[in-house]
């Protein structure tokens, strides 16, 4: 159930020295082929760490080979120094990959960098290039675990997940749990797929993926310099699926990785749901979404058990969505405790003991939809975030 079970793949994690812990902190995912397609989707931050300038350049190739990844630093914010870095990490994998498979042959530019951790900080070389080298004789088939574990920052458990298409699959492995925030990614992601597939194939089912997963999951309204998701397809199962066949087993996987994040939010209590329905355009429906997602008093409240329909529609009200105040209805888990602008049923029936919540919210102003995900708020996230990361 991991990025190595689709077939073509294998993958290692081992421990360089990066995290003062000792954890596992390079991760190395490795595509055999016979195919090398790939596609990419990347932060919309203009501060952008070196491993996303140097992987969008790579992406564009149309190829990767090999994805390496560190935890325990982000490399963002290193200049110059800092891609001659991510640099001299991908001349470096394909060196050590190629040495020890030469019918790979590849170039650093089919080799992608990811990094997450601090930023600001310089990587210590020495100990991330030993960790490639580690990384290269550990891969495995069986890898695809020890991989995901690799990439954890402040993550609680590794994540990971496949999904099945029609004779080929969709296998993933993600990193996430503060720092949630979208446009266009949320954290490090890496799929894979044995299915044939090129590149503009995969992009367009990645794009289309993530538009409704990663997309609309929103923690806590920062964005990370280093989110990035890749696709790669090894064409090892010999079936070309259709694009919409792609793109539908891609987002079932993209949607388990997202669901994944939210929960493992840090500090999170409550895992919320918002359903925005009968807004004018999409687009709408989205922006509310995500206002009352980032509303800090809206997730405080459910953090108290609080189903606060006021706070919910008054940060409906800071957006630019078309909507009359006087006909919004509000629902939380179920009991419209709003209609039409005003008190409807009474709040303590609001069950919010559980994890799970649903806030339904009815523009009637048209028949647009969208969900986004986010979590609350509760005392241990400034104790989670004490170090910033990315």
């Amino acid at each position: 159930m991991t990025v190595t079970t689709p077939r073509g793949f294998r993958a290692a994690g081992v421990a360089a020295g990066l995290k003062a812990s000792g954890a596992s902190d390079v991760a190395l995912v490795v595509n055999d082929g016979p195919d090398a397609g790939v596609a990419g989707v990347f932060t919309a931050n203009r501060v952008k760490a070196a491993p996303v300038l140097w992987t969008q350049q790579v992406v564009r190739g149309g190829v990767v080979r090999a994805v390496v990844l560190n935890s325990g630093g982000a490399n963002a914010c290193t200049g110059p120094a800092g891609f001659q870095d991510t640099h001299a990490t991908a001349e470096h994998t394909a060196a050590v990959l190629t040495a020890s498979s030469p019918r790979l042959m590849l170039g650093a530019g089919e080799v992608a960098v990811c990094s997450t951790g601090l930023i600001g900080e310089r990587l210590p070389m020495p100990a991330l290039l030993s960790g490639v080298r580690g990384a290269v004789r550990g891969l495995s088939r069986d890898g695809g675990l020890p991989a995901a574990e690799a990439i954890m920052t402040t993550d609680t458990r590794p994540k990971t997940t496949v999904s099945a298409g029609s004779g080929w699959t969709v296998g993933g492995m993600a990193k996430g749990a503060g720092m949630l925030a979208p446009a266009m990614a949320t954290m490090l992601c890496v799929l894979t797929t044995d299915a044939v597939a090129g590149p503009e194939t995969l992009d367009a089912a990645l794009r289309a993926a993530t538009r409704v997963t990663f997309d609309r999951i929103d923690s806590d309204g920062c964005m990370s310099t280093n989110d990035t998701v890749l696709l790669l397809a090894s064409g090892a199962s010999g079936i070309e699926p259709s694009e919409a066949e792609l793109t539908a087993v891609v987002t079932a996987a993209c949607h388990d990785l997202a669901q994944q994040l939210i929960a493992d939010a840090e500090g999170a209590t409550k895992q919320i749901a918002i359903d925005v329905v009968g807004a004018a355009t999409e687009e709408d429906a989205v922006e509310v979404g995500r206002s009352v997602a980032r509303n800090n008093l809206v997730k405080t409240a459910l953090f108290g058990n609080d189903p606060n329909w006021g706070r919910i529609l008054a940060a409906v009200g800071t957006t630019a969505a078309a909507f009359e105040p006087d006909r919004v209805d509000v629902a939380v888990n179920g009991v419209w405790v709003c209609r039409g602008g005003a008190a409807a049923e009474d709040r303590s029936k609001v069950d919010l003991t559980g994890r799970d919540v649903t806030i339904r919210i009815d523009l009637h102003a048209g028949d647009a939809v969208a969900t986004v995900w986010t979590n609350d708020l509760s005392h241990a996230y400034v104790h989670e975030n004490s170090a910033y990361s990315s």
